[in-house]
């Protein structure tokens, strides 16, 4: 392989959905360089793979979407967990300093504690600012929240960036990522059942993983032009607005023209998982437009977007549908 051009952008965890579409949004758009990396390239948990991958590909930006991110796994495996998302986080960030390489670090909604700030209504509270005191309840929350302090120790001047909720859809499945996630599953239940029930007393921001990657790309685009400045800071960059997941699977079945009501809705209580789900991952957009970046579309405009480009769905619902 021939030495990486000095202007690229380096993108680690190729092999999940951000480092993927970080690569395809690339492709899209002018002068944008993406080299996405999986772990037998990069390895966050071997200084030595991190230091050859950078010498190698000797990139401007590096965007580390590298992650442990199975939650419930996290529970029994903390270790394993750690040192991805916390020591192999703080890694990356010392390698990416002593070459003076800007660092874009992803982290997560399960660094707080998963209340409504304030307690009332999650349907009304103000979405979770990135100084609201964090409180992780689980394993994986907890590497997370290290992987942050770890980065901004290693590397001051990197950007921590903290999303929710994160799918492609069915569009997956003809851009070779493996896996699966919500929106996907339930676009699948739709053809395999009469109903399914869905939690819905879990509050989020559902994003798109195309759209949150074409956001990033233009906030490096945007700090080269010298136009923005997020060095140092932590922002919040998710769909705009607010659905539990009942409500998302609704609002999938009705674009995919079948009736949102073969979603019933039930509790968090009625699907014990070995970690605790936040009930409320709502995160506030407002630190992303106060750093002078567009906010994510509303993510039901974004769910439509993605399900009416996927291979073989019907379409976007008509106007008379209960859940436009």
């Amino acid at each position: 392989m021939s030495v990486g051009h000095p202007d690229a952008i380096l993108a680690t965890g190729g092999g999940g959905q951000l480092g993927h579409h970080l690569a395809r949004s690339a492709g899209a758009r002018a002068g944008a360089r993406v080299v996405a990396l999986g772990r037998r390239e990069l390895d966050l948990t071997d200084p030595g793979s991190i230091a050859a991958a950078l010498d190698r590909h000797r990139p401007r930006v590096v965007i580390n979407a590298a992650a442990y991110t199975d939650v419930d796994g996290a529970e029994s495996d903390e270790a394993a967990a750690r040192a991805v998302n916390a020591a192999g986080a703080g890694s990356l960030g010392l390698a990416c300093r002593d070459r003076g390489i800007r660092l874009i670090h992803l982290s997560t909604d399960y660094v707080f504690s998963g209340e409504v700030p304030g307690g009332g209504d999650p349907a009304t509270a103000p979405g979770v600012e990135p100084d609201d005191p964090t409180g992780p309840a689980t394993a994986y929350g907890r590497t997370k929240l290290a992987g942050e302090l770890a980065v901004l120790a290693a590397h001051p001047e990197a950007t921590v960036i903290r999303t929710a909720w994160v799918y492609t859809g069915p569009g997956r499945r003809g851009q070779g990522l493996s896996g699966s996630d919500f929106v996907d599953t339930m676009a699948r239940l739709e053809g395999q059942r009469d109903t399914v029930s869905v939690v819905d007393d879990q509050w989020g921001s559902p994003t798109h993983a195309p759209t949150l990657a074409a956001a990033i790309l233009e906030m490096v685009a945007l700090e080269a032009d010298g136009a923005v400045d997020t060095r140092g800071l932590v922002l919040h960059a998710a769909g705009s607005g607010r659905a539990t997941w009942c409500e998302v699977a609704r609002r999938t079945f009705a674009h995919l023209g079948a009736d949102p009501d073969r979603v019933t809705p039930c509790t968090t209580a009625d699907f014990p998982r070995p970690a605790p789900r936040p009930a409320f991952s709502v995160l506030s957009g407002r630190s992303w437009e106060d750093a002078g970046l567009a906010p994510l579309p509303d993510w039901g405009e974004s769910l439509r977007a993605a399900l009416a480009s996927a291979p073989g769905v019907v379409g976007a619902a008509s106007s008379s549908s209960p859940l436009r």
